[in-house]
């Protein structure tokens, strides 16, 4: 039985480079990536195919602690995914100190796990060597230590192949190997306008600003759709908008430049905003936009 497949969850700290690794691997914008930490709030899979073997890999929001019920939801995310894969990928940036890794290895116990050194441009070669060294004490624990950049192919390709080489045989795939990701267009397209808000509103807005679309219609060669941009307070209603809708259209262009991409195919989209006070504070308004604590 040549044919292998299983799920490796992608875990870390916020602004661990979970996203910008994947979309990088991939060679495909899915994933939100951003500057703006705990960007990620829900667990996306998207899919690889290495020769007969499927790794399904499971995005996750940034493993951290806080009281918003919003965190809570997003570390729920994170949690099960690390409880139902069959391998972790847990990424550590090489400037981080070795105790976010002390931590991931209570949660992880016994669970078989590679540790991946990221940002490592950022450093000298010298620096790197010192972080590995400190790291090697725990390499009992892990399968395997390796430095990845998303400039470096070579150090991404040996992911792959010791990931390849830990996946369990299986008589099936989860997933039709000519997809990326089991997700639905509509999900991804939500995430794209996010990145377009983030990326525009950055250090204005609030992480816990969100996106809701409420109209997605596949025509011929158009996607139609319509989404709400929710805020918090009427200040960021107007941040979002801008001048005269500057920066709303923006918005607006770029998401739609993005979900283009994705579908290559033409896209229609109209942007919206709305004020809903502490939405990310209630459980019945968080179900609402699609955090339900109960799957």
């Amino acid at each position: 039985m040549d044919k292998k497949a299983g799920f490796v969850a992608v875990l870390g700290r916020p602004n661990a480079g979970k996203s910008t690794f994947l979309n990088t691997l991939l060679g495909q914008k899915l994933a939100l990536v951003s500057h703006k930490a705990n960007a990620t709030r829900k667990r996306m899979n998207v899919i690889l195919m290495e020769g007969e073997t499927q790794i399904v890999f499971v995005d996750t929001p940034g493993i951290h602690r806080q009281e918003k019920l919003l965190n809570q939801y997003m570390l729920k995310e994170a949690m099960q995914a690390l409880q139902d894969c069959d391998v972790l990928l847990f990424l550590a940036p090489v400037t981080d100190a070795v105790s976010f890794y002390e931590e991931f290895l209570e949660m992880a116990q016994d669970k078989t796990h590679i540790l991946l050194l990221t940002k490592i441009d950022s450093v000298s070669k010298e620096m790197l060597f010192e972080a590995m060294r400190k790291y090697e004490k725990f390499k009992d624990y892990y399968e395997a230590l390796i430095p990845v950049s998303i400039k470096d192919l070579g150090s991404l390709k040996r992911v792959v192949e010791v990931l390849s080489q830990l996946m369990p045989q299986s008589p099936y795939y989860y997933y039709d190997p000519e997809i990326l990701s089991p997700n639905t267009t509509k999900e991804i397209a939500k995430e794209l306008i996010r990145e377009a808000v983030f990326e525009n509103l950055s250090e204005e807005l609030p992480y816990e600003s969100d996106v809701q679309i409420t109209q997605y219609r596949e025509k011929p060669n158009l996607h139609s759709i319509k989404a709400t941009i929710v805020v918090h307070k009427e200040s960021q209603k107007g941040m979002v908008i801008g001048k005269g809708g500057a920066t709303l259209k923006r918005i607006g262009k770029e998401a739609r430049v993005s979900i283009e991409n994705f579908v290559r195919q033409k896209v229609f989209l109209e942007l919206f905003v709305k004020v809903m006070p502490s939405w990310s504070k209630e459980r019945e308004n968080l179900k609402k936009m699609g955090y339900n604590f109960e799957n």
